[in-house]
């Protein structure tokens, strides 16, 4: 969910969707549900295909849960998912943008946003709106990714090429690709006093996690507008594309195979 002049440097295509789909509540933002409790009203911020949102409502069932996105086919993909998990009568989905959020003042009672800081132009500024349409006493809840916190084994070289790459092209687009190191501080800098900070992290190391996101990121860097963006800025031709794909099919495929996705969170009192 890019806003204030940055550009999304991922995308919606199918093999970013196949990543976004597989997160819940659970499995990216458990340090947010102990904090949950049925009744309250969320803003779920660039809620993406809504499946994480879905979690969401169905902790805080009856409440209400308001899912905002930039792009709205996937708003539509996100209302579907809703409607399977059988939570679609307590969510509502929008188009919105966290850098101007059309609700009033004290309007909920969590403020969630899962990996949409670092893709914004003005992550302090997104705080700070936050912080506005959160009740006195509520919860800002944001996790993101550090990618250059990022490890694995083996020491594939394509995938070095790859890091330099991402960092370089989120960067351009006006993104922070190691959002996850700043988030206290940008909590700081909006102005929150009570605020706890913690990371945690994705891992694929096994037979099905691990040729899964091998082959996700093969498909990514060279369909997505990860691609087109790589290109179209100059920061790779497309044989710097097909070698990174191979590089991450040959990880993907490695008995070894492993690899730790780093992410900062941050609780926020209102």
């Amino acid at each position: 969910m890019p806003g204030n002049d940055a550009a999304y440097t991922h995308g919606h295509h199918e093999s970013v969707l196949r990543s976004h789909t597989w997160r819940t509540a659970e499995n990216s933002a458990a340090y947010l549900l102990p904090h949950l409790a049925p009744g309250m009203t969320v803003l779920d911020i660039g809620c993406g295909p809504g499946t994480v949102t879905a979690g969401l409502a169905a902790l805080v069932d009856p409440g209400r849960v308001v899912a905002i996105d930039t792009a709205r086919p996937v708003l539509e993909q996100a209302a579907a998912h809703a409607a399977a998990a059988a939570v679609g009568d307590r969510i509502e989905f929008a188009v919105g943008d966290v850098h101007e959020l059309g609700f009033e003042d004290d309007s909920f009672d969590v403020v969630h946003a899962h990996q949409v800081l670092q893709h914004v132009g003005d992550p302090v500024g997104a705080l700070r709106e936050m912080r506005r349409v959160c009740r006195p006493g509520g919860i800002v809840a944001v996790r993101d990714s550090d990618y250059r916190g990022f490890f694995w084994h083996p020491q594939v070289p394509g995938l070095d090429d790859w890091m330099r790459l991402y960092v370089d092209l989120a960067r351009a687009n006006g993104g922070t690709p190691d959002a996850g190191r700043y988030l206290l501080a940008w909590a700081h800098a909006a102005g929150f006093e009570h605020v706890t900070a913690s990371s945690s992290t994705w891992c694929y190391a096994d037979e099905q996690t691990r040729p899964w996101w091998g082959r996700l990121w093969a498909d990514r860097v060279v369909q997505s507008d990860f691609a087109r963006g790589a290109l179209a800025k100059g920061l790779a031709d497309e044989q710097d594309l097909r070698a990174q794909s191979a590089a991450w099919l040959e990880w993907g495929a490695h008995p070894d195979g492993f690899i730790s996705l780093v992410h900062g969170e941050i609780l926020c009192r209102a």
